[in-house]
């Protein structure tokens, strides 16, 4: 590497060599002594350039091979593959018909006994430098004993667009606020809030199609999120839903999708604040427009702002001491019946949840959750449109990182229930095994 990065220096070098030997032959006048010198010093020249190009041809063999290394591990990046269990057992003082409209969720425990009721197999990773994959199967057990297995989410997301931009496609679940795209392992009490079950549907609201976001260039966190998706379907519930089911008294027909205007379209737009170093707060505001299916040119909008706090001290343990609030609203507006049909209406239904929890030591974390979901008019023929409250204490032991026990009160109020109360106590327990994916603070 010397001699061809200075190759007059070595010229320069070996000349000297070369006048120095001669010199000293010449005084020695020893002709046959000079050519042998000369002939040792050619000798070394030819192994020292030998070396060279041996050091330069290893030099370049090891950057080849850093890059190829540095490509393959971008290209095929080891699968992260984790499972998960969540199961349920507990009593309430209504029986099982009645239950089952009070935890109208599809992961809810919805009968007095024991209940399976989620077990999630996750799978993602990097494809290659420009995109990540993930695919969610879920496996639960349903009222009647049958074993379910769905796709709850198979999408891609872009990894490296220009100007803050993400692109997101497959089966997602929609970004409506903070709690509609946790999973249920993430969930900080037993059971799906009211409001999210009575509009997004037991399984929260997710369907086929693409999503952009922007990551503002703002001093603090802003992100815009737009989508569509498709608006048929038992996941979209306030939209095109699934022929046959009823809505406000209403039997859904089987209107189909004729073009852009029959898509779900989805926004939101995300902000987050550090008031300190032990204060963040995350603030949004979401709307969805899309079609219904209880006429042939009917529309639903819903809209929901939802508020999220979390103090946690400058030093702590295991993230230990933590205050964490959580609070959505929703607002909901379902055109019912065809233009022109006298019993045409336009159904009005709100409900929020508000949610505080405190990790008061290393694992364990208590909480406590209030519910109100109600609907105009007559509610009396759908037991998902009447006047709601709940009221949800609980307790959470993390045993480890990968598992918990969890005991959850609920005292619910409904006009529908004979006595208008029910209490019911659930104990969860739960399992993780290999990767966790991730999930947002």
């Amino acid at each position: 590497m010397f001699f061809k990065r200075f190759p007059l220096l070595t010229i320069f070098i070996v000349s000297g060599i070369f006048s120095f030997n001669a010199s000293e032959l010449q005084a020695a006048d020893d002709n046959t002594t000079l050519r042998q010198q000369l002939l040792e010093l050619q000798q070394q020249q030819q192994n020292y350039q030998k070396q060279i190009d041996a050091l330069d041809k290893r030099l370049n063999e090891t950057a080849k091979s850093s890059s190829t290394a540095v490509n393959t591990s971008v290209s095929s990046s080891p699968l992260k593959i984790g499972l998960s269990g969540l199961f349920a057992t507990g009593g309430s003082s209504v029986d099982n018909s009645e239950l089952a409209n009070l935890q109208a969720g599809g992961h809810d425990p919805s009968k007095n006994g024991f209940t399976v009721q989620n077990v999630e197999l996750s799978i993602g990773g990097i494809v290659d430098p420009y995109y990540d994959a993930q695919a969610n199967i879920i496996i639960l057990i349903n009222a009647a004993g049958e074993t379910v297995v769905e796709l709850e989410e198979a999408f891609f997301t872009t990894r490296s667009l220009p100007w803050g931009l993400q692109l997101k496609g497959g089966q997602y679940f929609t970004e409506f606020g903070r709690q509609n795209k946790q999973h249920p392992h993430t969930w900080a009490f037993v059971d799906q809030p009211v409001v999210l079950s009575r509009f997004f549907g037991g399984d929260g609201l997710r369907s086929q199609g693409l999503r952009a976001s922007w990551l503002m260039p703002t001093d603090w966190y802003s992100e815009i999120y737009f989508g569509m998706q498709n608006a048929k379907g038992e996941t979209v519930t306030s939209f095109l839903n699934v022929a046959g089911e009823d809505i406000g008294g209403r039997t859904l027909i089987d209107r189909n999708t004729r073009g852009s205007g029959d898509l779900l379209y989805s926004a939101r737009w995300l902000n987050g604040f550090d008031f300190s170093d032990t204060l963040s707060m995350n603030f949004g505001v979401s709307g969805l427009w899309g079609p219904n299916a209880s006429g042939t040119s009917t529309d639903t909008q819903i809209y929901g702002t939802d508020l999220y706090l979390k103090w946690q001290p400058t030093t702590s343990q295991r993230g230990y001491p933590f205050v964490a609030w959580h609070t959505e609203i929703l607002k909901r507006h379902y055109e019912a019946g065809e233009p022109g049909d006298s019993t045409r209406e336009t159904l009005k239904d709100w409900g929020l949840f508000t949610q505080a929890l405190w990790g008061f030591k290393p694992g364990w974390v208590a909480g406590l959750r209030w519910e109100y979901a109600t609907a105009d008019g007559n509610t009396s023929s759908d037991p998902l449109r009447d006047t709601r409250k709940r009221l949800s204490p609980n307790l959470t032991w993390h045993t480890s990182e990968y598992s918990k026990v969890r005991l959850q009160y609920n005292r619910d109020w409904t006009e529908r229930l004979a006595e208008k109360t029910a209490d019911t106590v659930w104990l969860q327990f739960e399992f993780s095994l290999g990767s966790h994916m991730a999930h947002k603070f």
